[in-house]
């Protein structure tokens, strides 16, 4: 849906000849070709590199929000910073603006944007034993900025789209009939979103094999990329739902770890005669080990959560929070669990809490003024949101609770402008639904106007 007034706008083209131009396009696109920066060889690609240090730019400040943000602690996302610059000079796209940090989140991941923002979660820092299996970590992420795997996952699911677009046309032209034109476009949004969900395992091999490159002409220890395997396979085994998350887009198998053992015994056999950085590494994320009842408990209480046992995640981070009363992450996690259990009044306190504890960051924000909506208190609610919107622009799901707040306060005009606006972000899913659903009711939108666009 690209527009909310009744009326047509002039000149508007209609969906066919929408989709007759986006196929062109694709079709035209389809000439560009990248040299890979790592095989040399020339490979298809419709993005450059300001297109990857714009999404990066983006993208990254939400997902790491989204992890409860930055660590607090200068020393330890300069230590994880000072790691990936050593590996950085070492590799075939050293100018990136690569940045590194440790954001609050205690599940295991670690992962990197396209131009090169990465995070470690203190979750995956407190699993890893040397700063060799640190730099193996940080060396894998850096190798898929250097493949450019998200640009050309892009370019295959704009390829796909393309297709996709291509037998909707013929089908429409053949039957006549327009209707079947959004269920086989359908089709192919599904089908490009689980494109773009995760890395492929041959990426994952690719990280691999070029990220223990990159560690050792660091001059790390190969064996600390076999470290890093032997651990998640370990916690693949014994705690799956720790690595969900991690392996959803970072797929695993043994023979990741297998891969590791043969390379490093192998091509980098000298290398294994380097010692392995443990003392430095320990000193240098004391703090991380200092809270590991706090992150374990929290890791408990989000294994409960996702098997709805409330109680018993409730538990786990009540214990967290005796560990370490002013810790973010715990605090906004029992307050979420808190409004789960249609406790606002109490997840209000937990919130607040959490907002003192790290005014610079929004998610507080946010699970504040969820808490508002709960309690009907709009105009509140409107300034966490507005807050939100102030310490980090963009979220199109701000902007729908924005709606949501003037919506409770009556103020139809200004909810119907920020349900447009959001609606320009994201057309489908439940809160579209509503936000167009009320922009009907109010006399802003047609229910056809959807099959003029």
């Amino acid at each position: 849906m690209t527009r909310h007034t009744k009326q047509p706008l002039p000149g508007a083209m209609s969906r066919r000849d929408f989709m007759v131009v986006s196929t062109l396009a694709a079709a035209g696109m389809a000439t560009g070709c990248a040299t890979n920066p790592i095989t040399g060889k020339r490979q298809l690609m419709f993005f450059n590199e300001n297109d990857e240090v714009g999404w990066d730019r983006e993208s990254s400040p939400h997902q790491f929000s989204a992890d409860y943000g930055a660590s607090p602690e200068a020393a330890l996302n300069d230590y994880i910073a000072e790691v990936g610059n050593t590996i950085t000079p070492h590799t075939h796209r050293p100018n990136m603006p690569y940045n590194y940090r440790c954001v609050n989140a205690s599940y295991v991941n670690a992962y990197t944007f396209p131009a090169g923002s990465m995070a470690t979660t203190r979750g995956i820092l407190l699993n890893l034993q040397n700063e060799d299996e640190l730099a193996a970590l940080l060396g894998h992420e850096i190798a898929h900025v250097n493949a450019r795997h998200t640009a050309e996952a892009m370019t295959k699911n704009l390829v796909i789209s393309g297709a996709v677009l291509l037998v909707a046309l013929a089908v429409e032209a053949k039957t006549g009939e327009e209707e079947y034109t959004p269920w086989i476009m359908g089709l192919g949004a599904i089908g490009s979103g689980l494109l773009l969900a995760k890395y492929s395992r041959a990426d994952e091999a690719e990280a691999d094999k070029v990220g223990m490159n990159y560690m050792v002409r660091a001059g790390y220890s190969p064996e600390g990329m076999v470290g890093l395997m032997a651990m998640l396979k370990k916690l693949d085994g014994e705690k799956p739902w720790l690595v969900f998350r991690m392996f959803s887009s970072h797929p695993w198998g043994s023979d990741r770890y297998d891969a590791a053992v043969r390379r490093a015994g192998s091509r980098y056999a000298e290398a294994c005669q380097r010692p392995l950085r443990r003392e430095r590494y320990m000193d240098m994320t004391a703090s991380v080990r200092q809270a590991k009842d706090l992150i374990e408990e929290i890791q408990k209480g989000d294994d409960a959560l996702s098997d709805e046992k409330m109680d018993a995640a409730l538990g786990h981070y009540g214990r967290a929070l005796r560990t370490v009363p002013d810790d973010y992450e715990a605090l906004l996690k029992m307050a979420n669990a808190k409004l789960l259990q249609e406790k606002a009044s109490e997840a209000l306190n937990f919130s607040r809490k959490a907002r003192a504890v790290y005014p610079s960051e929004p998610q507080a924000c946010f699970m504040t003024g969820m808490v508002g909506l709960e309690m009907r208190r709009y105009d509140d609610a409107l300034d966490q949101f507005n807050e939100y919107a102030n310490l980090l622009p963009g979220n199109p799901m701000i902007t729908y609770y924005q709606g949501r707040s003037y919506d409770g306060m009556g103020r139809k005009s200004d909810a119907a402008e920020q349900y447009a606006e959001f609606l320009k972000s994201i057309d489908s899913g439940e809160e579209a639904e509503y936000a167009k659903q009320r922009l009907i009711e109010w006399g802003y939108l047609e229910e056809d106007s959807e099959e003029e666009g």
